[in-house]
């Protein structure tokens, strides 16, 4: 078995590993870090959670301690390109890690924080700079960083950059960098602006992918709830309270329908947080602080929020609303499922979704279980959602009575909605949320 004394990383960051509890590396890992410490460009098709910030970290790191140089005044020897500030923050800390023992100069640069600080950081000159393109740009706009001295870069998450529309900045900040340099792409899917891009700004890369194209993690066991938009709450607040449902994280497409979740889901009785662009960073980080910790046990997010969000012992994602584009399907029943774990992701369909899910299908060449939790017309409105452990059987309920008389069906089988009971739908939480 390959060990990562085996790679031909400095010794620095072996310890740095060691220390970290790290023990034999991962395929991508194995795969990037010995072509990574030839110089030469990369990439890399890797979902998240597989490892690849300490595939390009660990041998940038080397190479930098390779060729020893002061960092210049507003200068940045390695540069790499984050979408979110959660995701910038969480590669800054693994250089930092990293190179515990190397002393290099590591600094994170985004948006919503103030400009001091990091004007003071970028002065100084760095071995390596962590940054979101927006806030980059500014940097540059303003004289406070140049790029003529960078000698590596990393573009991290490439589809998520395009699908956030940062591939205008790309372009500007590639523009400013040395044409000598060691390029590094990684990206989940490859959809054909990332490959005309790749192809652009990478040399001779080597390739390296973990994972075909849009495959979905195989430990994740995956199924679809088709149902109502207006008793979407109603089914979720089911879902949640049962207690298998451990850490779960609930995906909107909206900020506005993320807040108006987290707080029927808080008026249900559930601990949520809701993590979104218009968030302070302090709020952000609160709310990830609170899921990490266990203290939250449901973070409420959109897709861009998301993309930071690397927690361990997630047991399930909801997809409150299907996204509009299939790739971001993978990424977010990504968040479960990590690190060898098992998880669920679940889906809520209604009618006016029916074209995405089969979107979603059709790239992830696969058929996705279903139940109907469907009224019939003019029937009551009573919910009560059967739950499975990732693994089991789909369409096995394991509820009580009521979750038997909702049991899935076959295609083509007609059920009849439940008779009313004294229960009612009184259950708090209730609304329709999916609030462009």
């Amino acid at each position: 078995m390959t060990q990562f004394s085996d790679l031909g990383l400095a010794e620095t960051i072996l310890r740095a590993l060691k220390s970290e509890g790290y023990e034999t590396p991962t395929p991508i890992q194995a795969q990037a870090i010995p072509p990574l410490l030839e110089g030469r460009d990369l990439l890399g098709i890797a979902q998240t959670g597989t490892g690849k910030t300490c595939a390009f970290a660990t041998p940038l790191i080397s190479r930098l301690l390779k060729f020893p140089e002061h960092p210049r005044a507003k200068q940045t020897r390695v540069l790499v390109l984050a979408p979110t500030r959660e995701l910038a923050a969480q590669i800054g800390d693994s250089f930092k890690a990293y190179g515990r023992f190397a002393g290099l100069r590591v600094a994170t640069i985004f948006g919503g924080v103030g400009f001091g600080p990091q004007v003071q950081a970028l002065s100084r000159g760095l071995d390596v700079l962590v940054a979101t393109p927006g806030r980059l740009l500014d940097h540059m706009t303003q004289g406070n960083l140049r790029l003529d001295g960078t000698s590596a870069v990393v573009l991290d998450e490439a589809d998520h950059m395009l699908d956030l529309g940062f591939l205008v900045p790309i372009r500007k900040i590639f523009a400013k960098l040395p044409k000598r340099r060691q390029t590094l792409f990684f990206s989940a899917t490859m959809p054909p602006q990332i490959a005309m891009l790749a192809s652009e700004m990478l040399h001779q890369p080597v390739q390296v992918s973990v994972t075909p194209v849009a495959k979905t993690a195989d430990r994740v066991a995956q199924r679809v709830i088709l149902i109502e938009a207006r008793r979407k709450t109603e089914v979720l607040v089911d879902l949640l309270q049962n207690p298998d449902f451990r850490r779960s994280i609930v995906f909107t497409r909206t900020k506005r329908g993320a807040d108006r979740v987290a707080s029927a889901l808080a008026g249900a009785g559930l601990t949520a947080e809701a993590i979104h662009g218009n968030k302070s960073q302090s709020q952000r980080l609160r709310a990830l602080d609170g899921f990490r910790s266990g203290r939250v046990a449901v973070l409420v997010a959109t897709d861009i929020a998301a993309r930071g969000i690397d927690v361990e012992g997630v047991s399930h994602v909801v997809n409150f609303e299907l996204p509009e584009v299939p790739e971001a399907y993978v990424h977010r029943i990504g968040r479960t499922a990590r690190a060898g774990a098992e998880g669920e992701a679940i889906s809520l369909c209604d009618h006016q979704e029916r074209d995405l899910l089969r979107g979603i299908e059709k790239l992830t060449r696969q058929t996705i279980p279903s139940t109907d939790l469907r009224l019939a017309p003019g029937a009551p409105e009573e919910v009560h959602v059967a739950t499975k452990k990732p693994g089991a059987r789909s369409g096995r309920p394991n509820g009580g009575p009521a979750a038997k008389r909702l049991a899935p069906r076959r295609d083509g089988e007609k059920r009849r909605a439940p008779r009313a009971s004294g229960e009612g739908r009184s259950r708090q939480g209730e609304a329709r949320v999916n609030g462009r």
